[in-house]
């Protein structure tokens, strides 16, 4: 499993800064902005086709193939291909997750090698017929000063292709239900869409799509009077932190244009979520498009079928009467 041990989420620095700074070449604010006539292009007809079918499941319709459509298409794999890339990502997540038992790791590990044997046969295309993509980027930088070895070539295409769409999808489906549950929040998007940016933090905050994640502190840290030793591992838990009244006043109640948001919806630091530009916009585009068209919309089931597991946190479904 070398490929695994050499994803970024699991090294530090120098190894973890190199990593980044090839890849957040990618992610930068102004180049994500560019993608934005593609993704309010996808956005429309994902929701054209729901509408012409008469009935609306979020997650299915827009949720789950909008992110995967565009990093697949930043990535530069086949979106035909986007299918199985779903099953084998979202089986592979399932090693990242507080719940895994022994039937998730039997299905957790094939699914990751599938998924690597075939991001090799890419990368190994894209080596001999490099494209504008980012994985034709990754693989110049490899062949240009060896900053890369072939498992951070692999292991960072994976993790950019999991990270790229699970979150974003559980931020869409999270958000949409709690604007559903709030019809006028829901309408204010409608009428203001100069809100968008700010409902999106809030949407972040309010139902975070990672609730947990673990450090290992390198010495000993005392913090309020209770000392962590070195080598520990220590679950960090984003929801509460999210939810924490000494930071965030009224923290149950959705605020679309809360002030001051410092959520941690996207961790902090080092490891602060290299996509978050791209999540943003991704979920900018689509509440906006949702409340725009549909300002009437309301829940068919309420509340939605939760997927298991604690670590990444998100629905099954979300039936919805667009109104």
């Amino acid at each position: 499993m070398r490929t695994y041990n050499a994803l970024m989420l699991f090294v530090d620095p120098p190894r973890h800064t190199r990593l980044r700074n090839l890849v957040s070449k990618g992610f930068t604010p102004r180049r994500v902005q560019h993608l934005r006539p593609r993704v309010e292009a996808i956005v429309t007809e994902l929701v054209d086709q729901a509408e012409d079918r008469g009935c609306m499941d979020l997650m299915a319709d827009l949720a789950v193939p909008l992110p995967i459509i565009v990093i697949a298409e930043l990535l530069g794999v086949p979106v035909e291909d986007r299918d199985r890339l779903k099953v084998w990502s979202d089986n592979a997540a399932l090693l990242l997750d507080g719940t895994l038992r022994d039937d998730h790791l039997a299905v957790a590990v094939p699914n990751f090698l599938e998924l690597i044997d075939y991001l090799k046969h890419v990368i190994e295309a894209r080596r001999k017929e490099p494209q504008d993509d980012l994985i034709s980027a990754l693989v110049a930088a490899q062949d240009a000063d060896d900053s890369l070895d072939d498992y951070e070539v692999l292991a960072t295409c994976a993790l950019i292709l999991g990270a790229g769409h699970e979150t974003t999808t559980n931020l869409i489906g999270n958000g949409m239900w709690a604007l559903l549950r709030d019809p006028e929040a829901f309408r204010r998007l409608a009428s203001e869409p100069g809100l968008l940016p700010s409902a999106v933090e809030e949407l972040l905050r309010f139902d975070s799509p990672v609730q947990v994640t673990s450090r290992v502190p390198l010495e000993d840290v005392e913090i309020q009077g209770v000392v962590i030793p070195k080598g520990d591992e220590v679950n960090t838990l984003i929801g509460s932190a999210n939810r924490d009244p000494a930071q965030f006043p009224d923290p149950d109640r959705l605020v679309l244009d809360r002030p001051e948001n410092r959520h941690l919806a996207f961790g902090h630091g080092p490891h602060f979520c290299l996509g978050a530009p791209l999540a943003r916009l991704e979920g900018e585009i689509a509440f906006g498009a949702l409340a725009r068209r549909f300002p009437e919309m309301r829940l068919e089931r309420d509340p939605p079928p939760r997927r298991a597991g604690f670590v990444l946190r998100g629905l099954k479904s979300l039936p919805v009467n667009p109104g």
